[in-house]
């Protein structure tokens, strides 16, 4: 069986080609970017838009086959920003009534997981899940893929997305975050901030953004200068961005073993655009390693949002795929704990 899957959750419409084995056959992307700010939802929805039609020829043309080969449609039904997902379901329920076969929506949390498994040969993994919208660790308990710990406000993605954006970075700013930190020297304190098994970020970006502009570029008034209460203060950019990944790491890092102790499991797979850096995979290489425990890093293309993990994971749920194109509808604030686990 073929599965022929849709991504559109956020920032990137991709499509990826899978049969039932495992085999690959292509995995497209075109993803929404900006020289500065952030993602605006109705100029992803936009890039989208144009970009649909051809990122499922590519994939298509790279599997070297013809759209009347494939078996089953899979899309992408959340969570995730609803104009963007909206353009992916539409295209998922195009091509399947074309050719009338099954379709099935598929959570994109869980999708990262299942790729991660099938990619690494993981077998039952605690997942470190974070992204640009999501940050979470779950793994698999009584029926559910359950959320062990995740963030109170902003994904970790986001979070960095926006002190890049604050600094005059363009989105995506992971990347360019993490290219600072190589050369940065002097740990500045921020603040670590755990609560039981979640995380939060809203402070740290706070007090990033505080240290940035140094206390000499906020407004004291002239009394507060003569009395002594004004000291100025200035912190390299690359010293930040080390300081920023060190600390926001080492919380994932934190509650991720904590995680691994409490379900007895001896194996983490990462999963998420944010995965993709190195010092949180080598602060993660070094936890398993110390526990004795397996680690898992898939390859950076399916560590990003991409159609290949809802293809497989449209082959995973074939059972649930459906021709009923009226009932399909997608749904952008579905958590991942809210699905029923029916193939494990």
């Amino acid at each position: 069986m073929l599965c022929l899957g849709i991504e559109s959750t956020a920032h990137t419409f991709g499509c990826g080609i899978i049969d039932s084995k495992g085999k690959i056959y292509a995995n497209v992307t075109d993803a929404y970017k900006t020289e500065t700010g952030g993602i605006h939802p109705s100029e992803a929805k936009l890039h989208h838009e144009n970009a649909k039609d051809k990122v499922v020829e590519d994939a298509l043309k790279a599997a070297n086959l013809k759209l009347e080969d494939i078996d089953l449609i899979s899309f992408s039904q959340g969570p995730g920003l609803a104009p963007c997902l909206l353009v992916g379901m539409k295209k998922a329920t195009e091509l399947a009534k074309k050719l009338k076969v099954p379709i099935v929506g598929v959570n994109h949390c869980i999708a990262h997981l299942e790729i991660g498994k099938l990619m690494t040969k993981a077998k039952d993994p605690v997942l470190l899940y974070p992204s640009g919208a999501n940050t979470q660790v779950i793994a698999y308990e009584g029926g559910k893929y359950r959320v062990f710990g995740e963030t109170l406000d902003q994904g970790v993605g986001n979070f960095i997305d926006s002190f890049a954006r604050y600094i005059g970075l363009g989105f995506p700013g992971g990347p360019k975050i993490e290219k600072l930190a190589l050369n940065g020297k002097n740990y500045i304190e921020l603040p670590y901030v755990v609560k039981g098994m979640d995380v939060s970020f809203s402070g740290i970006l706070t007090n990033l953004k505080q240290k940035y502009d140094s206390l000499e570029n906020q407004r004291f008034s002239g009394h507060q200068k003569s009395k002594g209460f004004f000291s100025a203060k200035k912190y390299k950019v690359e010293d930040l961005a080390f300081s920023l990944q060190e600390t926001v790491f080492a919380m994932l890092v934190e509650v991720s073993e904590r995680a691994m102790a409490h379900t007895g499991k001896k194996e983490l797979v990462l999963g998420g655009g944010v995965a993709c850096n190195k010092r949180l995979q080598q602060m993660c290489r070094i936890m398993c390693g110390e526990r004795n425990a397996k680690f898992f890093v898939p390859p950076n293309e399916v560590l990003v949002d991409n159609g290949l993990m809802i293809s497989w994971l449209g082959i995973v749920q074939r059972k649930q795929a459906t021709k009923d194109f009226n009932g399909i509808d997608i749904k952008p604030y579905e958590r991942t704990d809210d699905v029923i686990v029916t193939w494990r």
